[in-house]
């Protein structure tokens, strides 16, 4: 026992912070009787340090939509809806998750920016780099691959674009799973509306 007692000693002597010892609280006090945690800092319109001065600028400070940088990088949100919808529709199936891309390409909505030979890139005809805009004019739905290896070439033949596409052969059966599995439902295009459903 006055073993154990030396060794705590020594740990407590060659420590290097100090013990925490807590004060103990009268059973009465209001410590005591505070079960929830104090509460969090309140908002600024809550609490008196906020004057009116400062509350007055913040009024009239709005957010604005609609601004648009003169040629951005990439293209905006609304560009790039407008050139899905411009792109060629894949029979049989639903336009908004399936088109062609510029090179007859089958492409994939949610495949954006990844390697395969679904996936896509929103892409500019003229490069950015030799001043072409970030315009519907300028957009083209291309299998991403086609897009890395054209990079900011214009003078790349279809023919030489179309030797850099991933090839695979999509069946049906194939289209339907890569929409179950990532939407999961399968949607034809418009023209199978109507005729007879097998439930």
């Amino acid at each position: 026992m006055r073993r154990r007692n030396e060794e705590g000693k020594r740990r407590n002597r060659y420590a290097s912070t100090p013990p925490r010892t807590r004060p103990e609280t009268p059973p009465g006090s209001a410590r005591a009787r505070r079960i929830s945690p104090p509460p969090a800092a309140g908002s600024l319109i809550d609490s008196d340090a906020v004057t009116e001065e400062l509350s007055s600028s913040f009024h009239d400070l709005r957010i604005s939509s609609d601004f648009e940088a003169p040629n951005p990088r990439s293209f905006p949100y609304s560009v790039k809806q407008q050139c899905w919808e411009k792109a060629e529709k894949v029979k049989g199936r639903d336009p908004d998750r399936w088109r062609r891309d510029a090179l007859g390409n089958t492409v994939f909505r949610k495949l954006v920016g990844c390697p395969g030979c679904l996936c896509y890139d929103y892409d500019h005809i003229i490069p950015y780099s030799k001043g072409g805009k970030s315009t519907l004019e300028n957009c083209q739905v291309l299998q991403a691959r086609v897009n890395r290896s054209k990079g900011n070439r214009t003078e790349m033949s279809k023919a030489e674009l179309i030797q850099k596409s991933s090839y695979c052969r999509v069946s049906g059966r194939d289209m339907d799973l890569v929409e179950l599995t990532s939407y999961g439902d399968v949607h034809r295009g418009q023209e199978d509306a109507g005729g007879c459903n097998i439930q």
